[in-house]
């Protein structure tokens, strides 16, 4: 019979047996105690968002997701619960993050080795520390991985209201950037523009304000962008394109309207326009974890400055059905969905 006091309190989780739609194939279910081995930490998790990727994977369209059956989850904070007999650093009440980022964040104890938590100033807020390795992180490394951007410079992004277009306004405010931000014509436009503004972006257009023949007349005093960041597709991406300056360089990281790209033969020959991609999961397997480690504490640094921040709706564990409904897109535009156990 293994010791009580070397196994896990049981744990609550949204767990999924099979892909598919993740309203459907999702439940809460009790997990029995898991044994705590010599290098493992057992974590009682405090927040975890719902991610675009995390819906995906349950869907069994992502690229890289767990084994089934699987705890849902790949981002997270919590505080340490119990130690094994070898970890050094690592105690009780310690605050943690996942990093790398990993499956079954999704539930209320998580035991992994202690190579996979990464310890955090008490300081943060714990909604930031649980969103901030997918979205900032990949808005930061666009902006520092495809051109060398210097103060004065400009970009243009669709998908500005998102998590990943808020960082980017900030980010690039901090460093001298100028941003042009593009966003859907919706209901509440007018209130998502101020909203953009107050958070550092130059100039935010809806897609049918920059409908027009000109389109480069929007540009006031601003030079032409030098890069552009795509999460939309379609007409949204065909927009960034057009605003972008002769050898200029749009990357796309999403694609939410599930449309292709559609692009000009003349942007290639005569702009010599570059079109890249961007995933976080590949930069994370191809750098060191101390480095990685280092950007997310520099971010968690600037976050409790007050530099940077974006919208969250924090919504109880025994709610998570409506939480996802919200991030499913049920009830119109909503912003990122965070799970507090």
């Amino acid at each position: 019979m293994v010791n009580a006091s070397l196994v896990s309190p049981p744990s609550k989780a949204i767990f999924y047996e099979t892909h598919g739609p993740p309203d459907t194939v999702t439940k809460i279910i009790e997990l029995p105690p898991v044994e705590i081995n010599a290098n493992d930490v057992c974590v009682k998790m405090l927040a975890a968002p719902i991610n675009p990727s995390d819906i995906n994977r349950i869907e069994g369209v992502y690229p890289v997701r767990p084994p089934m059956p699987a705890v849902a989850g790949y981002e997270g904070v919590g505080e340490v619960h119990s130690v094994g007999s070898a970890v050094q650093g690592l105690s009780p009440g310690d605050l943690v993050m996942t990093y790398p980022p990993s499956p079954g964040t999704w539930q209320t104890h998580v035991v992994k080795d202690k190579s996979s938590w990464h310890k955090l100033d008490r300081g943060t807020p714990v909604e930031y520390a649980a969103t901030v390795t997918i979205n900032p992180l990949t808005a930061l490394r666009m902006m520092e991985d495809y051109m060398d951007l210097k103060s004065g410079d400009v970009i243009v992004q669709n998908g500005a209201t998102s998590m990943v277009g808020q960082c980017i306004i900030q980010l690039a405010k901090l460093r001298g950037i100028h941003t042009i931000n593009i966003i859907r014509d919706r209901s509440g436009s007018d209130e998502a523009k101020e909203k953009l503004k107050k958070l550092g972006a130059d100039q935010v257009y809806t897609e049918s304000q920059m409908d027009v023949k000109n389109i480069k007349s929007l540009l006031g005093k601003l030079p032409e962008p030098l890069l552009g960041f795509n999460c939309v597709g379609g007409n949204a991406a065909s927009l960034v394109l057009k605003l972008l300056r002769h050898g200029g360089t749009m990357v796309t990281y999403g694609g939410m309207a599930k449309k292709p790209i559609t692009v000009s033969t003349s942007y290639f020959i005569f702009k010599e326009l570059s079109l890249k991609g961007f995933w976080l999961h590949k930069w994370i397997s191809s750098v060191k974890t101390e480095v990685c480690r280092e950007t997310l504490d520099y971010l968690l640094g600037l976050i409790r400055e007050g530099n940077l921040k974006y919208d969250m709706e924090v919504t109880p564990f025994s709610e998570f059905h409506t939480a996802l409904d919200k991030a499913l897109g049920k009830h119109g535009s909503q912003p990122k969905q965070v799970i507090k156990f």
